[in-house]
């Protein structure tokens, strides 16, 4: 009977050290690793995972840590980079520290420059986005039924994706986000127009406060059946056809494209970028003016707009708007 109980003592302190060793040693790598977790993978499963890519010691002191500490261990890709505790790992998995990629996209970005975000991200190559963006328009076709693309329901945040994410993936985010934004500001109708009015709002100005105004001349244009002569619908225009070269051309002016606005009166068939919370309020309730031309503060070293009811006062804020161009040339 001593014999047995010096054993069964040995025992228990070999197993003690083994689970000890297991425990408080550090294990994993030295270099970079991902590691999966699939969506319903058991705890005894996850073991296994860490335990064929060296991340943990033992697998039963895994399960033995799992018994003890309890919590739910969260799907998802982990990086690791170098050797840590059982506990460590055992503590990232429980909090779903996933590896995400971070995706910025700023207000007024179209998707041609959605797609080199993208890229540079590391998440896909732009033109899969790009293909993307213009195929999976079933996305929104319960907001815009005739989107030839994604444009304008893009909303401008900051996303932490994961490096597997699909360019589709991505888009969903965005239009999941845009759909949040537009509830939240009572935006439930006549989607197409108003985020087509917002999105020439948005490349116009970057003032927040002139906004409504600018979606008031554009209001005032419109009902007197004058074309809205806004550049960064000819810009757009150059850009789904591949051929903007960084400025736009008089010959530009002259083209058949439906995004033409000197040339064609009313709203583009769609919008131009992806505008921010401001240029939608903006474009669902433009200020109560008079005004029929202006001089964009995008465009003007002066740093803001220059409003005009008549010909006559818009011309006389173009030479303004010259001097100060030459006046910065100057400097």
């Amino acid at each position: 009977m001593r014999r047995l109980l010096l054993l069964a003592v040995i025992a228990a302190l070999l197993c003690a050290t083994y689970i000890g060793l297991a425990i408080y040693i550090p294990a994993g790598p030295h270099s970079e690793m991902f590691v999966e977790i699939p969506v319903g993978t058991s705890s005894t499963q996850i073991a296994r995972i860490l335990k064929s890519h060296g991340l943990i010691r033992s697998r039963y002191a895994f399960h033995a840590m799992h018994l003890v500490e309890g919590g739910t261990l969260k799907a998802g890709e982990y990086r690791f980079d170098h050797p840590v505790r059982m506990a460590e790992v055992y503590a990232r998995l429980e909090r779903g520290d996933v590896y995400t990629r971070t995706l910025t996209i700023p207000e007024g970005a179209n998707m041609f420059d959605i797609a080199q975000r993208v890229q540079a991200a590391q998440l896909g190559s732009g033109e899969a986005f790009l293909e993307a963006a213009r195929k999976d328009t079933y996305l929104i076709s319960d907001l815009d039924p005739g989107a030839q693309s994604v444009e304008g329901y893009l909303f401008p945040d900051t996303y932490q994706l994961p490096r597997s994410a699909t360019a589709t993936q991505i888009i969903a985010a965005m239009v999941k986000q845009f759909r949040i934004t537009a509830a939240s500001i009572g935006l439930t109708q006549n989607y197409h127009n108003i985020v087509t009015m917002a999105s020439l709002v948005e490349r116009e100005t970057p003032i927040g406060s002139e906004r409504p105004v600018v979606a008031s001349v554009f209001a005032n244009r419109m009902a007197k059946n004058m074309p809205l002569m806004t550049d960064p619908s000819v810009i757009y225009a150059d850009l789904l056809e591949g051929t903007y070269k960084g400025t736009i051309y008089h010959s530009d002016l002259d083209g058949d494209s439906p995004y033409n606005t000197y040339k064609h009166t009313g709203l583009p068939p769609g919008p131009i970028c992806n505008p921010s919370i401001a240029s939608l309020k903006a474009a669902m309730t433009p200020a109560q003016t008079q005004y029929l031309y202006f001089v964009a503060a995008s465009t003007d070293p002066s740093g803001h707009s220059r409003f005009a009811k008549t010909l006559e006062e818009h011309t006389q804020n173009v030479e303004a708007y010259r001097r100060a161009q030459r006046a910065a040339g100057e400097r």
